[in-house]
């Protein structure tokens, strides 16, 4: 059920919940957490999708805030939907199309609307705040994620998270590492038990993810690890490889194909994994398992990227 309410305020936002819960039996019971997205106008639709995807799991209320870069204006006002039952997932899902000076305050726009004594997880699907702890809606949130893939400049992104980290913050470039990072583990806890000396990692340009990868591996194994930007012909994104340097030969998990990695070790077969691309309600259903501040990522943002040294650019 989808209930439109335009030119609108919270108060009737809230008035409207109300009726819906005693009208239809729609209640807030069992809700986890409130998930307030921020996002542009025009660009809610996937964020929803895959919040409603990821409620199956997290049964949760979800909160959009929609506004444009024009925050100031005449034309401030406020148009709101509510979407329950089928159109929610097993959520119920609050978008708020804020227009003009109404945009100014996200956070008093979704402080009415929180769920009482539950936690609160903000997230920026596009462009976010260069501080997000710091941001209106960061302030009130336990959790705040970000996606550095999303930001113009996707690298430096990271690399400024390292200035600007706060427990509690993360990024769903290093979400989708979790595959990566099991694989890995996997293969380095196989005989022979060997020390690694060097690492190889190579990936796309524009992917964050390669450097994260490259900063966990350097941190958790305390040795040199290079990484390298390819451009591939097939125009291939994301993390292409990784080289585990060992005396008795290197490990190397390589992905030529959208949803396959092959594994080579020295005097063992080669195999072919599964490893997939993950998709955004994979990632955000995995961040929402934990609403306390996840430090692996932090040592590895905040320590890990600057051990790192300059990446190799080549064709």
């Amino acid at each position: 059920m989808i209930v439109d309410l335009p030119d609108s305020t919270i108060s009737r936002v809230q008035k409207a919940l109300v009726t819906i819960r005693e009208e239809g039996g729609a209640v807030a019971l069992g809700r986890v957490l409130t998930l307030v997205i921020s996002t542009r106008l025009g660009e809610e639709e996937e964020a929803i999708e895959a919040a409603n995807d990821a409620s199956r799991e997290h049964p949760m209320r979800v909160i959009v805030v929609s506004t444009s870069d024009e925050v100031a204006g005449d034309d401030a006002r406020l148009d709101a939907q509510i979407r329950v039952g089928g159109d929610a997932g097993a959520s119920e899902v609050i978008l708020l199309r804020a227009y003009g000076d109404t945009a100014s305050d996200e956070e008093g726009l979704v402080t009415g609307l929180l769920l009482p004594d539950a936690p609160v997880v903000a997230w920026w699907p596009g462009r976010a705040p260069s501080r997000v702890c710091e941001s209106p809606l960061g302030r009130i949130a336990q959790r705040r994620i970000t996606d550095a893939a999303a930001q113009e400049d996707p690298r430096q992104s990271i690399v400024d998270l390292a200035e600007s980290y706060a427990p509690g913050d993360t990024d769903l470039s290093w979400t989708r590492l979790t595959l990566w990072r099991t694989q890995l583990a996997a293969a380095l806890d196989q005989p022979p038990y060997e020390p690694v000396t060097s690492v190889e990692v190579s990936g796309a340009p524009d992917s964050p993810s390669t450097l994260l990868l490259a900063a966990w591996l350097r941190l958790q194994l305390q040795v040199p690890v290079s990484h390298e930007l390819t451009s591939r012909a097939t125009g291939s994104s994301g993390i292409h490889g990784v080289r585990l340097v060992r005396d008795s030969g290197p490990v190397e998990l390589e992905r030529n194909l959208v949803d396959v990695a092959t594994l080579r070790q020295p005097d063992q077969p080669t195999h072919d994994l599964s490893l997939p691309r993950r998709s955004l309600r994979d990632c955000l259903a995995e961040e929402l398992r934990r609403l306390d501040p996840d430090d692996l990522f932090g040592d590895v943002v905040k320590h890990g990227v600057r051990q790192l040294g300059h990446p190799v650019e080549s064709n």
